[in-house]
């Protein structure tokens, strides 16, 4: 089966297309930033950070973007097994926190969205400003889509992995983020343009109602307890390269 035709089905070949192996609701927030974008730029270059062995492209592709897969090496070795690169879509071997793979990137002309689910707040907070600033400065009018815990949901994570116990730990959370906050994220560069939280997106054939860890969204907006415990998704947008011009003679 050609790539083209494995795109038409929704999934790779051997793979099941079918709704019930759609993605949850943090991947349903994480597509729809991407979805609107590439209305925006549809020959646009998607950077997935992370993504492990997820099907994104097969979810997103418009026939004309380009699709960069960035992980570890060993798990781009097992990437490249199971879903062979194609003509547009690529795995790249690079830590998330290196930034060997903006090199990767051939065409930012027509667009640059990066998504980084997981990634982001398992970062020292340097090491999120500096992956920040490295994508403003390469990829003016892109975007940079991640989620993150709030600070008192990152410290109950971090104290649940100190608890003693046996089994595979995941890597901790180093870096937490409050609705509060977002302005802060925005003034962390001259080449931010804006930053701003997605919405919920209903799940296909729900009743209409988002819902954030298992919980109907609206609840999480009448209970401020736990709003400041529901982890958010975020796009930041990166202004246009004569916009970061303006911007950084002004901060000189």
């Amino acid at each position: 089966m050609s790539e083209s035709e494995r795109t038409r089905t929704g999934a790779p070949a051997g793979r099941d297309a079918s709704p019930a192996r759609g993605p949850g609701a943090r991947g349903r927030r994480f597509d729809a930033a991407v979805r609107g974008y590439l209305e925006r730029f549809p020959r646009a270059t998607v950077v997935s950070l992370g993504e492990g062995l997820d099907t994104g492209f097969w979810r997103l592709d418009n026939g004309r973007l380009t699709w960069l897969t960035v992980v570890v090496p060993q798990a781009a070795a097992v990437r490249r097994m199971l879903l062979p690169d194609g003509p547009r879509r690529r795995t790249v071997a690079c830590p998330a926190g290196a930034h060997d793979w903006l090199d990767a990137v051939h065409e930012p002309r027509h667009g640059v969205v990066v998504t980084a689910p997981g990634v982001l707040m398992r970062l020292p907070p340097a090491e999120v400003r500096a992956l920040l600033a490295a994508c403003a400065e390469r990829f003016p009018g892109g975007a940079l889509v991640f989620d993150a815990l709030p600070r008192p949901a990152a410290a109950l994570v971090g104290r649940a992995a100190a608890a003693p116990g046996g089994g595979r730990r995941p890597a901790p959370v180093r870096w937490g983020l409050d609705r509060a906050d977002l302005p802060r994220v925005a003034g962390a560069h001259p080449g931010i343009a804006a930053v701003r939280e997605v919405a919920p997106v209903p799940a296909p054939g729900g009743a209409g109602r988002a819902a954030v860890w298992g919980l109907p969204s609206w609840l999480g907006r009448r209970a401020p307890v736990l709003r400041a415990l529901t982890p958010l998704v975020c796009e930041v947008r990166f202004a246009g390269a004569r916009s970061l011009r303006r911007a950084s003679s002004a901060v000189r």
